[in-house]
């Protein structure tokens, strides 16, 4: 049997969500991003950004949460990080071209990943509703967070949950090649937060 839960990530995690983050991309975005462009990232870097937002986040509302299957046997359990969120108030990295700013009360989502091993467990919408409780918490009423056009499965599971376009676009240059983008929004007042059992992500 196997148990899943949320909690914020701690610095001794950095490796972990860096590793996390590697395997995904190459496995989720391989036919987006070049190859090249996945290959020359270096986790030992990632891992340091990691740390850094753990332990010294921009501010109080800038946080990293971190899914966690736990398997129970009849031996001791063991517990895998398996997906991570990170989210803060929406800056500029949440624009789209020519947009001026968001609100002060909007939450941005700059990365919600789970390896694809642990995917359909119930991890995403785990880490999606823990995210909903502390952006209210923080006083948010809007989040936004950014997807690849050509990523079926993440906009399959956010619009799952409530969240839809808000008619913002973009493409990112990578290595020379434009990715295109498009932007989703929650009513964090309106909608109801995911469950576990919304999306087996």
């Amino acid at each position: 049997m196997a148990l899943g839960y949320v909690r914020p990530a701690r610095p001794d995690e950095a490796g972990e969500i860096a590793r996390i983050q590697l395997s995904t991309w190459r496995v989720a975005y391989r036919k987006l991003i070049p190859r090249q462009v996945l290959d020359e990232l270096d986790p030992e870097w990632l891992a340091e950004r990691w740390r850094e937002a753990i332990t010294a986040p921009p501010s109080p509302r800038h946080r990293v949460l971190i899914a966690i299957e736990q398997a129970e046997s009849t031996s001791e359990p063991t517990a895998h990080p398996v997906g991570f969120l990170a989210a803060g108030p929406a800056d500029e990295a949440a624009l789209a071209p020519d947009e001026k700013a968001l609100a002060a009360d909007v939450a941005a989502v700059t990365d919600l990943l789970v390896e694809p091993r642990w995917g359909r467990r119930g991890h995403g919408s785990r880490l999606l509703a823990a995210g909903v409780d502390l952006w209210r918490e923080d006083g948010f009423r809007t989040a936004v967070a950014w997807a690849y056009d050509r990523d079926p499965a993440t906009l399959n599971f956010l619009t799952s949950t409530g969240w839809e376009p808000d008619g913002a676009r973009r493409a990112l240059d990578v290595d020379d090649l434009l990715v295109p983008q498009l932007r989703l929004h929650v009513d964090l007042l309106a909608k109801p937060q995911p469950t576990a059992e919304t999306e087996r992500r």
